[in-house]
């Protein structure tokens, strides 16, 4: 069997091992495999090949690999649905309690619950929307 058709089978193993494992370290493994498949079939002599896994696999897990990571690991830029709301201004359509009450909210209408039971939120007043449950918003005055 050729020299590079095991490099290819070694960087198809290590590929699906990445698949289920998904920690970009294997993946890297199996890009310098690729690269030295690639110099085996072009007759690179066997101590070369070794040498060209070992440095490939060694930049790529030590620089690309970082990179890589930090832009999966990225927070979500924006919100989405009701994650949206929470953090925003509402207005308060009818007094809002602990039991109940209404809030507008970008344009639609809401039902709400102040977030200190023990308050009572007047009509005509401004909350911020502490959180979403179910199709209530959670409510407190701003000062």
């Amino acid at each position: 069997m050729d020299l590079w058709l095991i490099w290819l089978i070694i960087a198809a193993v290590l590929a699906v091992a990445e698949i289920f494992t998904l920690t970009a370290a294997l993946g890297m493994l199996s890009a310098a495999a690729l690269v030295t498949a690639g110099c085996a079939a072009v007759g690179l002599p066997l101590p070369f090949q070794f040498l060209v896994f070992t440095i490939v696999a060694t930049v790529t897990v030590l620089f690309v690999r970082p990179i890589a990571l930090r832009h999966v690991l990225q927070p979500q830029a924006a919100r989405f649905g009701v994650d949206a709301l929470v953090g925003r201004a509402a207005y308060v359509v009818s007094d809002v309690t602990g039991l109940g009450g209404r809030v507008r909210i970008d344009g639609e209408e809401w039902t709400a619950r102040a977030y200190d039971e023990t308050l009572v939120i007047p009509a005509g007043t401004t909350v911020d929307v502490i959180e979403i449950s179910g199709a209530t918003a959670i409510v407190y005055p701003r000062d």
